[in-house]
């Protein structure tokens, strides 16, 4: 495996993780090529179209590890069947492309850190979920299966790293929603409360991600979520005490299951899942905001 390079290839890079991964690396001058779906406006970027799932592998020659962030949002709703498929191909397709390429340079090819989801575990309330525990039976966590089995083939030479990332907590993350209903004061405990919620900050996740980049003995799957355990009612009654705003009323699971709908609602809302980042700390990473309550102060200006 080669990663000599300083250069680091980025799919995915108009999206909230992949635009501050982007900024973090030429803030260091570390040269930065994009593949953007539309036509290339600077000597940075490479246009192409992962749904065709092919790209030149000379894009990708003498660069040091390629980020695969490729996605449409989990936090669009409902998730209809047509939605379903999108979530689905927006990730397999342009991550069998980045895999393909990767493969095809053999002992030369950078490391392939591609993007995964904690929505690979199962619902499993007092259970530690590391790196080695099982998968579960959800739609994401099918759809987070299949993802990691596309970036697993751009083996078996070069390094593979698969992210499984923890709802990013930041306005245009899994704050957005919830900052919606606090400002109008109609926030509250989601379903029980009580249920485990994974979490990272977006400071965090950059950091992490290029950790990785820099780690070469960091591969296979990777939980990037805050060290210190948090449940849906200390995330949400964090951000109401920053926003000063009251958390007194209940959303009932039922009544977000008719809105979100099933899939949707079990996968991101009620289910209970405390996820820890046992590889990240056990490779040294130190991280910036240790609980949810100094995440979400970092995101949102205190009212």
């Amino acid at each position: 495996m080669a990663e000599t390079g300083r250069r680091v290839v980025v799919a995915g890079s108009s999206g909230l993780i992949g635009e501050a991964l982007v900024a973090s690396l030429r803030a260091d001058d570390i040269p930065v090529t994009r593949l953007v779906r539309r036509e290339a406006s600077g000597p940075d970027e490479v246009s192409w179209d992962p749904q065709r799932a092919r790209l030149d592998p000379d894009v990708l020659a003498g660069a040091r590890a390629v980020v695969g962030l490729n996605g449409a949002s989990i936090g669009r709703f409902p998730w209809t069947r047509k939605y379903k498929h999108e979530l689905v191909w927006s990730r397999i397709a342009p991550t069998q492309a980045l895999a393909a390429a990767v493969r095809s340079l053999g002992e030369d090819a950078p490391a392939f850190v591609s993007g995964s989801a904690v929505g690979y575990y199962p619902s499993a309330p007092g259970e530690r979920l590391t790196e080695q525990s099982r998968r579960g039976d959800t739609f994401l966590a099918d759809l987070c299966g299949e993802w990691e089995t596309a970036a697993r083939a751009a083996g078996p030479t070069a390094r593979v790293a698969l992210l499984r990332t923890a709802p990013v907590v930041h306005r245009d993350g899994v704050l957005k929603p919830l900052m919606l209903l606090t400002r109008l004061g109609v926030s509250g405990p989601i379903g029980r409360g009580t249920q485990v919620w994974p979490w990272i900050s977006l400071d965090d996740e950059v950091r992490a991600i290029r950790h990785i980049i820099d780690s070469p003995d960091l591969s296979g799957p990777v939980n990037l979520t805050g060290p210190t355990r948090a449940t849906a009612n200390d995330l949400g009654f964090a951000l109401a005490q920053r926003m000063n705003r009251p958390f007194l009323v209940r959303a009932p699971a039922w009544g977000m299951k008719l809105v979100l709908g099933k899939d949707a609602t079990e996968a991101l809302l009620t289910s209970d899942m405390d996820v820890v980042p046992e590889v990240l700390e056990q490779s040294g990473f130190a991280f910036t905001h240790a609980t949810v309550e100094e995440a979400v102060a970092a995101a949102v200006p205190a009212s």
